[in-house]
């Protein structure tokens, strides 16, 4: 302005082009004030609203998937447990595991970490979980650790609680329960769904996990179930319900990039029912990025596959497992209906077409508790050559004391 100034005083210009006066007029605005009204000749009056910026979202970095998954599985409790964290995080650093599976969500329903989104605030756990988790998930990653959250998802009896209609009901009135007195979601309760995606997103996105594991991904079993009663899932199959679920969750999540995985019966990849839960491996396929069978051999009824004694080959019962998920993945064609899969003809019985998966997208959760019996290094040792045997390199660690006896001395070796 100093300079417009000098110019009409000195007579140099008696006017000054309108381009000029524009220029001038929107070189004062930027000193402008919030709610200041500027008037000038030939020049419209207008106001300026001072808009707040945005709030910056903190940045989270991520890892990407290692080609071959080693990992071990953090409960809730112990994630907020210094001595014990830090002993697993050691154990890492110091053998071929590369990864690390954290409690987002245990069988209480409560999250494992604060936040203040008005969806899951009210589910923060107030008994187990850490209050610094983002900065344990960033030290993980300084390590070059892969951090998987497992969230516990229909068994939830802190939100049946809160919302008991959504719940798997009791004939008679109430709301069901399994033989420990815990609550599940129904299905095919979809209020629910959302706060599902929204603690995904959550922890994807604030917190920096690089995967999301999805267990107890279907209806229940282990209580009195000639008495539940579905409400939400009038006229459809328990395997149809349950892969809307699954389209829903791959719909609202993948978009952010996050890797997915789902944890199945180990039996699912043997049979071809549902085993009365809801789960079958097909259905499954095309919306994860992984398929986490829980191929325990104790797990596994006595007899099956001819093994009276199931503990007894803890190797035959993993390797044949995952011989014949992976072989299901890789296959072209099903006997079983997708939402996602395509009609052969009009053959009886009815023949779908399928994408081909990678067998790596099979990725086995393995036994190192004691249960029923001790399970010895050589019986760790024989599942992870099992694994290797049916050609696949990733595997998933199950300890709930957190402790890995047998797999830490199998990986010292």
């Amino acid at each position: 302005m100093v300079r417009r100034r000098k110019l009409i005083a000195a007579g140099g210009i008696a006017a000054l082009s309108i381009g000029v006066v524009v220029i001038l007029v929107a070189a004062s605005l930027s000193f402008a004030s919030p709610e200041t009204t500027f008037m000038r000749t030939g020049v419209a009056t207008s106001t300026i609203h001072a808009v707040a910026p945005a709030p910056v979202k903190p940045v989270v970095s991520h890892i990407k998937t290692p080609d071959a998954v080693r990992a071990i599985y953090m409960t809730q409790c112990a994630v907020g447990t210094p001595s014990l964290r830090d002993s697993l995080v050691k154990m890492a650093e110091a053998t071929e595991v590369n990864s690390i599976i954290i409690d987002i969500r245990d069988y209480s329903g409560g999250i494992a970490f604060p936040t203040d989104d008005p969806i899951l605030k009210p589910m923060v756990s107030t008994k187990c979980g850490a209050k610094d988790m983002k900065a344990f998930v960033q030290t993980l990653h300084d390590k070059g650790i892969y951090v998987i959250g497992r969230i516990t998802t229909f068994q939830n009896p802190l939100y049946t609680k809160m919302h008991p209609e959504q719940a798997v009901q009791r004939k008679g009135g109430g709301v069901w329960t399994d033989h420990k007195g815990l609550a599940f979601v129904d299905v095919g309760a979809k209020p629910y769904w959302d706060t599902v995606v929204e603690l995904g997103k959550v922890a994807y996105d604030d917190y920096g996990f690089d995967e999301l594991n999805f267990d107890y991904i279907r209806f229940p079993s282990d209580g009195p179930m000639a008495e539940a009663v579905y409400s939400y899932d009038t006229g459809k199959s328990k395997p149809e319900a349950l892969e809307g679920f699954f389209k829903y969750l791959h719909d609202n999540l993948a978009p952010t990039g996050v890797v997915m995985s789902a944890d199945l019966f180990g039996m699912t990849a043997t049979n071809y029912d549902d085993l009365n839960i809801g789960q079958v491996l097909e259905r499954a396929l095309p919306y994860f990025d992984f398929i986490d069978p829980m191929v325990y051999p104790s797990h596994y009824p006595s007899g099956f596959n001819g093994y009276k004694d199931v503990n007894a080959h803890s190797y035959d019962i993993v390797q044949f497992s995952l011989s014949r998920a992976a072989a299901r993945a890789t296959a072209t064609s099903t006997k079983i209906a997708s939402f996602a899969y395509t009609r052969i003809g009009t053959s009886t019985p009815a023949l779908y077409e399928k994408p081909v998966y990678a067998a790596s997208k099979i990725r086995p959760w393995l036994q190192s508790f004691d249960y029923p019996v001790t399970y010895t290094p050589a019986m760790v040792q024989a599942q992870i050559t099992a694994t290797h045997d049916a050609g696949l390199t990733s595997w998933l660690f199950w300890d709930p004391a957190n402790k890995y006896r047998s797999l830490r001395a199998v990986l010292s070796q």
